[in-house]
């Protein structure tokens, strides 16, 4: 707590507004929307391997935030304030951020993949100044971000020392689709036990099936598409990039809303919508634009 109220010494009106666009770039809407992009229209094996390590990683940051249970900066110091446009992003324990963890996912692959020095440096920038915004808006201690980035950065060259035998395998993608889909289920089946034990709230308990659906859906999605789908991801030209990401991305918010309206929002509602949302990126609207592309051709 004493850097964070360091922190708060040195804050601004023009920092604050400066860090909280900052943080935007380690938000979950940020992430998959890049994701997106790139498995959609420009390099659908890389977007892949962020896929991977993002939901991996997430599951077990969630994982680890239910098993300990940290309380937020404010609530550990009760005369401690957070930046106030911060708070709505602010949910579940603190520890470890997920905010850092979700940068980092995205940074650190980016940067490995990245030929030259000075592209990988700004990579390596941005997740530690995500990082950097959340201890300064008072969201989150050092070690909270710190253990993000220790996981994300284990989980990412992990996965990016082992692509050829987890993402190559293409005749058999089930193998890779097992590990996250195990993964998934242990968090979720761990998470409902602490929540009927009243070990935590039921809103903790929904942060952690969101990602167990997203990690099953990746995981499902992963297998149907490599296995019957494998659709091509490379665009020629800018225009049809936009006419298939910018639909994509408005109608994947859309379903979104449209599954919690239907659903509600009981844990295992969350846990559907996420699946079911990520199942939409991965398999249905691939093969929707595939087919429109074949009769327009």
């Amino acid at each position: 707590m004493t850097f964070l109220w360091l922190l708060e010494g040195i804050r601004t009106p023009f920092l604050d507004k400066l860090m909280q666009l900052i943080t935007y770039l380690g938000q979950e809407i940020i992430i998959i929307a890049v994701i997106c992009t790139l498995y959609w229209c420009v390099d659908k094996r890389f977007a892949y391997l962020l896929g991977f390590t993002y939901f991996t990683a997430g599951l077990c940051v969630q994982i680890m935030k239910i098993t300990f249970r940290i309380p937020r900066p404010w609530i550990l110091d009760p005369e401690f304030k957070a930046v106030e446009s911060a708070l709505p992003g602010a949910t579940g324990y603190s520890f470890p951020s997920g905010h850092t963890q979700g940068a980092s996912c995205l940074f650190v692959p980016l940067a490995l993949k990245h030929k030259s020095l000075p592209g990988k440096l700004l990579c390596c920038l941005a997740f530690l100044l995500v990082g950097f915004s959340r201890m300064y808006l008072g969201c989150h201690t050092p070690l909270d971000v710190f253990t993000a980035m220790a996981i994300s950065i284990a989980v990412s060259c992990v996965i990016w020392k082992f692509q050829d035998a987890l993402l190559g395998n293409t005749s058999h993608p089930g193998y890779t689709a097992l590990i996250l889909a195990g993964i998934a289920v242990f968090a979720a089946v761990y998470a409902l036990i602490l929540n009927k034990q009243g070990t935590i709230e039921t809103k903790y308990a929904i942060d952690c099936l969101k990602a167990s659906g997203a990690g099953l859906g990746f995981a499902a999605g992963w297998y149907a598409e490599q296995k019957y789908l494998q659709f091509s991801s490379r665009f020629t030209s800018i225009r049809s990039l936009l006419l298939t990401v910018i639909p994509g991305l408005v109608l994947s918010l859309l379903l979104k809303e449209g599954i919690a309206l239907f659903f509600g929002s009981s844990i295992l509602a969350k846990s559907a919508e996420y699946f079911i949302l990520v199942l939409w990126v991965l398999v249905i609207y691939p093969f929707l634009f595939t087919k429109v592309q074949r009769r327009t051709v």
